[in-house]
Order: C-alpha cells, then structure tokens, then sequence
C-alpha cells in the first residue's frame, strides 16, 4: 500500500473505540493529512489508499481514521452526532505530533470534517466525494455543511456521482473533478482510462493543494 512506514493506534472516545493507522516517512513532516471513511466501507476505499501512498514521501503524514462503530464491526453507521463525537474525541491524537492538520474524509467521513473544522482547528478540510444530496433528491441539499467548514476546503468529486456532480457544488467552490467516476471513485472499463489513472488525478490535485496550502 504505502513506502511509508505504518503503525496502529487504538484511541479510546466516548462511544467507543477508534483507531488511527499512521503513514509516516523519513522526510520532514510539514502537515497530518486525517481522512475517515464513509459510511458504507473502511479504510481500504481505493482514494485512502491511494492517498496514503502518495503523500507521505511528499512530507504530509497521513492518518486514516476509523470510526468507532467500524471498529466495533457494526455495519451500519450511527447518527450524525454520535460521528461528530467520536472524531471530536479523537482528535488530540491527530494533533499530538505537534503539526497543522487538515481533516478529512470520504463522503459521510467528509461531512464529519466540515460540521466540525472550525471547532477543532483544522487547518484546512479534504472532501472526497462529498455526498452534496441523496442520489436522486437534490433538493435534499447538504450544502450549507461544506460552505461552513469555514476553512481552505478541497472537494474531489467523481464526474458521475450520484450524490452530486461537479457542475450541482456552488460557485466559488474549490473541486477536482476524477472524469467518469462514481461515488467510490470507480470508473467504467469503456471509460477509457483506469484505476491507476483517477487516483493519480485525485493524488496530483490534493498534492498541488497541500503545497499552495503548506510550501
């Protein structure tokens, strides 16, 4: 997965267990990039992964988070508060090298990082497919999460999201587009592109914007 050196941490919060996977490299650190799951996988989505390949050799640590409820093996997530909570509660963690952070996640994992952000300090926010409405309901809108986050926030979002396509986040918002992707990234073989492909799209973007953020 990653030339980087790993390490498991267990980290006790309020409802429950969570656990921190930390990709580290020789090189100095100048940033922990956080990203968390979402709610229907873990941490082996194909955009962690990737992005924890990548960016530790470039000098941003990364932690993938793990939410309680999928450490504790449940299969559906809990309710938005009880998220909160617990990546609230584990943040000291995420701070404790002593470095800037910026919060992240996937789809449920990126909502969690926009409600909370200006409450914890984030330095910035890294939305992978933020889930902008339910799939067919865009009146349902999640919007005002993202444009509340109330810092530096980078949206990459799959050309063929169900939960919202590039062209439905407001203006002014600052989004990579992965072409022909859907909710997890994923893009059809006709497509004529593949997986190695979009993830350097999403790892090329998110690194450029780190190093606006932190060169």
């Amino acid at each position: 997965m990653s030339t980087a050196a790993s390490e498991r941490e267990t980290v006790g919060t309020p409802v429950g267990d969570a656990r921190i996977t930390w990709y580290r490299d020789p090189v100095p650190a100048r940033a922990v990039v956080a990203v968390s799951h979402g709610a229907g996988g873990g941490i082996e989505a194909r955009d962690l992964r990737a992005l924890a390949a990548a960016l530790p050799a470039r000098g941003y640590t990364v932690a993938l988070v793990e939410q309680p409820w999928r450490v504790a093996g449940k299969k559906v997530a809990p309710a938005p508060k009880t998220l909160d909570a617990g990546w609230t509660a584990l943040w000291p963690a995420l701070a404790k090298p002593g470095l800037p952070v910026v919060a992240g996640g996937r789809s449920a994992g990126a909502r969690v990082a926009c409600r909370t952000a200006r409450e914890l300090g984030a330095h910035a926010v890294l939305a992978l497919s933020f889930p902008l409405h339910p799939p067919g309901k865009p009146e349902k809108s999640r919007v005002e999460e993202l444009t509340g986050a109330g810092v530096a926030t980078l949206v990459v979002q799959g050309g063929r999201d169900p939960f919202g396509r590039p062209e439905e986040f407001p203006e002014g918002t600052q989004i990579t587009e992965v072409a022909y992707g859907d909710h997890g990234f994923a893009v059809p073989k006709k497509a004529g592109t593949d997986e190695a492909e979009s993830m350097a799209v999403l790892t090329g973007a998110v690194l450029a914007w780190l190093d606006g953020l932190f060169g």
